[in-house]
């Protein structure tokens, strides 16, 4: 029987058909309704506000039939088997994750090159064989569930695992015990944004939960009201024991756990997307304890290090926009009785680790990471030579151990796992990855460009050795410039695929992101977010200026808010790009916050419902900038169904906006990828998949003279 549902989608992809054969690439029909919202006495239309139904039969049938039309326009490029193969190939190398050492064990994951989810393996010691404990990649036959986060007993008999379907923030919390890799009966729904921290006797953990949304509501419903749970193993969620609610603060978050000395508990309260937190505390030791309100001003940001005793350590921005660690006796709470234990320095400290009884301190070095050791009373103790200029991750451990572990990795050599040895002051290599192609055949460079106003925007730019500066060479500008996020250099075989095809790459580090500290961030915020755009562009004017590319063979890139920035600046110089790549973007700034965690962003972006920064969202919003007759840049936008975070209604409002306003011949699809979310989790074929997809589609628009060398 045919349904209406079916009768919809099949009119729909009939009517495609139809528009295809006869007058070349053509688009679905997008139905344009008469609505009108009136804001601060601006009359808003959103024609397309029926596609913020993810549920609707309508909705289904047009992403059906805009995957149509992309996916054939894509799949009529010579070139993209030959790209998807070589991506294929350049993604099959083994990758390790840093070990850590818990309860008496190692634990790592690891992936063999093509295996969708990475593995959680576990050793006694370093060298016996490892053993794999949590293999996602038998938990669904497509891949699609990932391992989110995990947390291992004290005893080293149990580990708490969250797992996500199909990209979801929301997480499914599970324990299996680790001698015998069975699972326990223990299962926890409704959880988001949370890890699990285990109590000292070993027999439950905490973790945060949202109430359960309504039905049909899971994916677009706003998360509020999170609370603090303790689960006792072998017992229903029903029975957890509530430890910690704000109902009078509904937009608060709670990250919940003990101390290493399980005196504490601690709690660091989030109110959306905004840098400072505040920092509530229980003492265990007394069972009628209780929280204590240690920082409650929201007037920085504290990441709890450790204790001793009754002193705490924090790292902070508290007078210091690049970063410093303090000490608080919790036992006498004036602040002039804080101290400073390392200074902030002319670089940004990116993380701090209490391990080996030192601080190790990861600072951002013009956008790269520097690595440097204290005491733990601040005295110097020397900077970590590393391999090159690059990025590191790692350091994790207790006070006590004598190893810790790092990874190094930079633009054009994969993550190298190295385990450092306190008594010899060394590190050694402890994992290398066997490579697919030779990074010697291309080089980075860090260039500085002048913004519209003034300010030295730092930007890497990677190539091929040989390249001639003749302004021909097809460019990827890729961007982010938000939420104190930095970009610092990454090893991605897509980046090497590129390279090969004969590209540039380049990255700049946008105001907005932290790379110079909170001060960079605050440059790039809320009524500031145009210098963000402005970092762009003028990174694209200077790599024309200075003979890489040139307009007509120009991309840009970006996720999420740097989907955003993508989106407002194709329309904001639409003459200075060829391509436009703006992946799962926000782009209707007018109503992000009426979404899943989209109200947390207004500390990023502003509140619409506020006359002033109404003005400004509205003024840079993309979906609500486009002109019907301008010639816009060749766009693939792309999104997922199952995008929870920044819900697909975004790209689907803006890609029929886009398609109603477009003059001339550049294409305009949407890429819609089914069981994925907003880009964590996603298995590996998927993003082989869509990064051949994207690849392929700036050959074409670009004018690429393609032949893969692999050589």
């Amino acid at each position: 029987m045919l349904t209406t549902r079916h009768a919809i989608q099949l009119a729909l992809v009939i009517l495609t058909c139809e528009r295809l054969s006869a007058e070349g690439l053509q688009y679905p029909e997008s139905r344009r309704d008469h609505v009108i919202d009136t804001l601060h006495g601006v009359e808003i239309t959103d024609p397309y506000r029926w596609l913020e139904d993810d549920y609707s039969d309508e909705t289904e049938a047009w992403v059906t039939a805009q995957n149509k039309v992309t996916f054939e326009h894509l799949e009529s490029i010579p070139a993209r088997t030959q790209i998807r193969d070589r991506l294929t190939e350049l993604t099959d190398y083994e990758r390790f994750g840093t070990p850590f050492k818990a309860g008496g064990r190692y634990f790592f994951t690891k992936n063999e090159g093509l295996q969708n989810q990475s593995v959680l393996y576990t050793a006694r010691s370093l060298e016996e064989e490892a053993t794999v404990l949590l293999d996602p990649n038998q938990m669904s036959a497509d891949g699609t569930v990932s391992l989110s986060s995990y947390e291992v007993s004290d005893d080293g008999e149990y580990i708490a695992y969250s797992i996500s379907v199909a990209g979801s923030d929301w997480l499914e919390w599970k324990v299996r015990e680790i001698e015998t890799g069975e699972d326990l009966d223990d299962h926890l729904r409704w959880s988001k944004f949370s890890g699990a921290s285990w109590s000292k006797d070993n027999q439950g953990f905490y973790y945060s939960r949202y109430p359960k949304p309504k039905e049909d509501e899971e994916f677009q419903a706003a998360n509020l009201n999170q609370k603090v749970y303790y689960h006792r193993l072998g017992t229903p969620q029903s029975e957890d024991r509530l430890v910690y609610e704000r109902p009078d603060q509904p937009k608060w978050g709670f990250s919940a756990g003990e101390s290493e000395d399980k005196k504490y508990l601690l709690l660091s309260v989030w109110e959306g997307a905004g840098a400072n937190n505040a920092f509530f505390y229980k003492d265990l030791d007394q069972p009628d304890a209780p929280v204590v309100e240690l920082l409650k001003d929201f007037d920085a940001r504290y990441s709890f290090l450790d204790n001793e005793g009754s002193t705490f350590w924090f790292r902070t921005d508290l007078d210091a926009p690049r970063g410093r660690v303090i000490a608080i006796d919790v036992t006498n709470l004036d602040r002039e009785n804080w101290k400073t234990i390392i200074e902030q320095s002319p670089d940004t400290l990116r993380s701090v680790s209490v391990v080996g009884d030192e601080f190790i301190a990861v600072y951002m070095h013009n956008a790269h990471s520097v690595v440097r050791r204290f005491q733990t009373d601040g005295t110097a103790l020397g900077e970590l030579e590393l391999p090159g200029v690059g990025s590191v991750g790692g350091f994790s451990g207790k006070r006590e151990d004598r190893e810790t572990f790092f990874s190094f990795n930079t633009y054009t050599t994969p993550p190298t796992v190295f385990r450092y040895d306190f008594d010899e002051s060394k590190f050694t290599v402890f994992r290398e990855p066997r490579l697919t192609f030779e990074p010697s055949r291309f080089e980075t460079r860090q260039v500085f460009f002048k913004s519209k106003d003034g300010t030295e925007v730092p930007m890497f730019i990677v190539s091929r050795r040989d390249l001639k500066l003749d302004g021909n060479h097809p460019t990827l500008l890729y961007g982010y410039g938000g939420f104190n996020i930095s970009l610092l250099p990454r090893f991605s075989p897509s980046v090497i695929a590129w390279l090969e095809l004969g590209g540039v790459y380049a990255v700049a580090n946008l105001r907005g992101g932290g790379e110079f500290g909170e001060e960079w961030h605050e440059a790039g915020k809320m009524h500031l977010k145009q210098n963000v755009f402005d970092d762009f562009i003028s990174a694209a004017e200077w790599l024309i200026d200075n003979k890489y590319t040139s307009p007509d063979k120009l991309a840009i890139a970006g996720g999420s808010n740097g989907g955003l920035l993508v989106g407002a600046c194709m329309i904001q110089r639409p003459d200075l790009f060829a391509a436009a790549l703006p992946a799962v973007g926000v782009m209707d700034m007018l109503r992000f916050q009426k979404f899943t965690i989209g109200w947390a962003w207004m500390k990023e972006y502003g509140n619409p419902d506020v006359e002033a920064d109404f003005k400004v969202l509205h003024a840079y919003s993309p979906l609500h900038n486009l002109e019907k007759g301008t010639a816009y840049p060749a766009t693939l936008i792309t999104t997922a169904d199952h995008d929870d975070r920044v819900v697909p209604a975004h790209s689907f409002k803006f890609a029929a906006a886009l398609q109603h306003a477009q003059k001339g011949t550049n294409p305009t699809l949407i890429r819609i990828e089914t069981d994925a979310g907003h880009g964590a989790g996603k298995p590996t074929d998927k993003r082989i998949a869509e990064t051949a997809d994207e690849w392929a589609f700036l050959v074409k628009e670009l004018d690429m003279d393609v032949h893969v060398d692999a050589d």
